[in-house]
């Protein structure tokens, strides 16, 4: 068995829907797990907003959200039994919008539900257009096989009863099963959504649940790149991934599934294949727990835009136990979340990076919470720099290499590139550096090029 997702952009109009039939027409026992349609699940939150405010423009939204979805029906061709399904369906999300426009207020729990729909609709429309074509597909709705707690808009999965009802239900599949991604349900049967990329998420639940030959996410690129293409022209497909550096690459923002996504399937060695809707033929990015070695020092460059970065200097904190403590517990406590850290051996300073929208906060924080260590001298002062951008280098074989640094700053040196601070941790396959946004697309060039060459050879 093997389990297929395909995202938003994969199920953008009718065209693109019919082109996933296409792909997932060639075998019976998968599970293939749909994503909304490209801008639905926004559109559902922005009317849950605007029936909280009371609104009225929400109607018209809603009316869109109609429009879109019976539109693609009727050009699907779908069976008027499933056009019924999603009117059905249409005329609950109306009355739920009433009660929020009612009360004049939307809880998490409430958003959850909007929020389902989408899916809800996109597996309806797949699983119609399927069968019209004389395929054999179910629904399923993914409700009744992932169960959460309550903690809406990023529900905790139960692992354990999960994959009860996934083998109870799915295990001897001999159809095309089109289930929901993104939502489950807690225990009482309230609607549940699994947070960012819960999609993918989804699919690699059920693809651990059912110990499957792999499971295979489908986007809208020909699988993972070797920097970011908008930036670095010559970047190119990576053919296979070390899970461990899938991981690094996807925290930097490279278009690679999330790390806890991937949680469900690396421990059971089952292997992840980033595929591109739109050019099936293309080979994809394998991640793969031993990937085959290639001769490149790295495997890609990623980064983080829109950071910046807090210095917290103080002669006091040389040789002092629980000053970093401090700094860190009172940004936690503001739940600031630290992307990067960099402290020199003489404890004179720590550099600290987080996203721009938190940074204003974070100094505010530490000027309150700090300012007994301020008034005593133990720190001197918190200096704040802005627009800066995160880049780093990733990979496998860059681990007991020696030379790697040298050549990395080399080539940022020789094109008169800045280094603000720079973080490399003890497994040796990452080293972070950061430099001002304006020099990011030639630092991000001239590092590619001095590893992986033009073409990566």
């Amino acid at each position: 068995m093997i389990v297929r997702k395909f995202g938003g952009s994969s199920l953008a109009d009718s065209e693109r829907i019919k082109n996933v039939a296409h792909i997932i027409q060639d075998r019976q026992d998968q599970v293939v797990v749909l994503s909304a349609m490209k801008g639905i699940t926004n559109l559902l939150i922005e009317v849950s907003g605007l029936a909280e405010l009371g609104d009225q423009s929400y109607h018209e939204k809603l009316e869109n959200i109609k429009n879109i979805t019976i539109k693609t029906a009727h050009d699907l061709s779908v069976s008027q039994e499933k056009i019924q399904e999603i009117n059905q369906l249409l005329v609950e999300l109306k009355d739920i919008l009433h009660g929020i426009e009612l009360v004049k207020e939307c809880s998490p729990r409430s958003l959850d539900l909007v929020s389902s729909f989408g899916e809800r609709f996109s597996c309806r429309l797949m699983t119609g257009y399927l069968l019209s074509l004389g395929i054999d597909a179910t629904y399923i709705d993914a409700r009744k096989l992932i169960v959460t707690n309550t903690s809406f808009n990023h529900a905790a999965v139960d692992s354990k009863a999960t994959k009860t009802k996934i083998l109870s239900q799915l295990r001897n599949i001999d159809k095309i099963s089109i289930m929901t991604g993104f939502i489950g349900a807690t225990n009482e049967g309230i609607t549940t959504t699994l947070g960012r990329n819960g999609s993918d998420y989804s699919a690699s639940i059920v693809g651990g649940a059912l110990d499957a030959e792999k499971v295979e996410i489908w986007t809208d690129v020909d699988g993972v790149l070797s920097a970011d293409p908008r930036f670095v022209q010559n970047a190119f497909v990576i053919n296979e991934l070390s899970t461990q550096e899938a991981m690094e690459l996807s925290y930097f923002g490279a278009e690679v599934i999330h790390p806890s996504t991937m949680l469900p399937v690396v421990e059971k060695n089952i292997p992840i294949v980033i595929k591109n809707t739109l050019n099936p033929s293309a080979a994809g990015t394998k991640i793969i727990a031993n990937p085959k070695r290639h001769s490149n020092p790295i495997t890609g460059i990623a980064s983080i835009e829109k950071v910046c970065m807090i210095n917290v200097e103080g002669g006091g904190m040389i040789g002092m136990p629980g000053a970093a403590s401090k700094v860190f517990t009172a940004l936690a406590e503001a739940d600031i979340n630290i992307v990067m850290i960099s402290q020199a051996s003489s404890e004179h300073s720590i550099c600290l990076v987080c996203k721009a929208n938190e940074a204003n906060l974070a100094m505010e924080t530490l000027q309150t919470k700090l300012q007994p260590e301020l008034q005593s001298k133990l720190i001197q002062s918190f200096d704040l720099q802005k627009e800066l951008e995160i880049i780093a280098i990733i990979g496998e074989n860059m681990r007991g290499t020696p030379g790697i640094s040298g050549k990395l700053f080399k080539a940022l040196g020789d094109a008169g590139i800045n280094v603000l601070a720079i973080a490399q941790g003890s497994s040796e396959r990452n080293i972070s550096f950061v430099i001002h946004k304006s020099s990011r697309n030639l630092a991000l060039n001239v590092v590619h090029d001095a590893f992986l060459g033009p073409k990566g050879s």
